[in-house]
């Protein structure tokens, strides 16, 4: 039912999206036919994705899964770089943290917790997780801010190249730990049951379908980034709100959707691995490139966030951690992290 939603907003969005583009429609009801179709864009990278992690295993699913759903935000973000809107990158930076580590978590934890009393995920990926989510947002987000404010601008951007130049490196590292060097060394519990799963498209279909969704995706974002300013505007809406709530939902549908589908079916470690691996992606890698392609755009963008973001980026981050690290989850911690990003949201709304 979810699937032809999507492909009938997909058949009636993307044509409205090229023409309204074209003949320069409202800008309000542009943005809404954009954010629409970005959504079921994101919905068939989602189902490309999981057909892929089907026969690839939790790890490198959820990484692919993570991978492709950060690849919506990611081209967002650039198209926002080069229209010069930099505290709407940062804020949708800030946004994907909170909508994966709260939202897409909370709504997993919560929808699989109705349906199994218990569910059960791998500790050791998750512990491994948490010591490098405090490392990527308290250490590499909050320093570049206590430093830039005795600091002149170009020397905080030199700090940030160095630091983004770090977290990349430090993302690969860790790439090459749990993919290579210590594959297998703690294996995932439920690595059986998908590997027996049928996926729903073959590989090369499953392939093609993520290259036109992605491709899709950086037309229809390009067009959105344009609509910002007058939206702001209109609803009285601050770059902010629009950065951390309404870009980041938008960018991470397809994990949304994912996640939340495999904790239905109590697959909890590629839920998990998509939620907590996708925002140590964003943190660590996304955010990292986005600093060094804005050295080739007019304006630079230094890895300083606002005390407002940086605390609330920070409080998700515990919270998770202190949730996530006995390796069991129930409706209630998920409803618990849902609270916790309502609150936040009315906090951004309200700034």
């Amino acid at each position: 039912m979810v699937n032809k939603v999507f492909f009938l907003i997909l058949l009636v969005g993307l044509p409205l999206s090229i023409i309204g583009n074209i003949l320069h429609w409202p800008t309000v009801l542009m943005f809404v036919v954009y954010c629409i179709t970005i959504v079921a864009l994101a919905g068939y990278m989602g189902r490309a994705t999981e057909s892929l992690a089907i026969v690839s295993g939790p790890q490198i699913g959820g990484l692919l899964n993570a991978t492709f759903g950060n690849a919506v935000e990611l081209i967002i973000s650039i198209f926002a770089l080069k229209a010069g809107l930099i505290g709407v990158v940062l804020a949708s930076l800030t946004g994907s943290v909170l909508g994966n580590l709260l939202l897409v978590a909370g709504l997993s934890f919560f929808i699989g917790g109705l349906k199994f009393k218990r569910q059960n995920f791998n500790v050791y990926d998750a512990r491994h997780n948490s010591g490098l989510l405090m490392f990527a947002v308290i250490v590499a987000f909050v320093i570049p801010e206590v430093f830039s404010m005795t600091m002149s601008p170009a020397k905080t951007l030199s700090l940030s190249i160095g630091i983004s130049i770090i977290l990349i490196m430090l993302y690969l590292a860790a790439l090459m730990f749990r993919l290579v060097t210590h594959r297998g060394v703690y294996q995932p519990k439920e690595s059986g049951n998908i590997e027996h799963e049928e996926p729903e498209w073959k590989k090369w279909k499953a392939i093609i379908v993520l290259a036109f969704a992605t491709a899709a995706v950086a037309y229809v974002s390009e067009a959105l980034v344009h609509t910002f300013e007058e939206v702001a505007e209109t609803f009285g809406w601050t770059e902010l709100f629009i950065g951390v709530i309404i870009v980041a939902i938008v960018g991470n549908a397809a994990e949304h959707a994912s996640a939340i589908i495999f904790a239905f079916k109590n697959k909890m470690d590629i839920a998990v691995e998509i939620a907590i691996g996708s925002t140590l992606q964003i943190a660590m890698f996304v955010a990292p490139v986005l600093v060094l392609i804005s050295l080739f755009l007019p304006e630079k963008m230094p890895l300083v966030f606002t005390l407002p973001e940086l605390i609330a980026m920070t409080s998700s981050v515990l919270l998770m951690t202190v949730i996530s690290n006995d390796g069991e989850t129930n409706w209630f911690e998920g409803a618990t992290l849902l609270a916790a990003y309502v609150i936040m949201g009315i906090g951004f709304y309200l700034l």
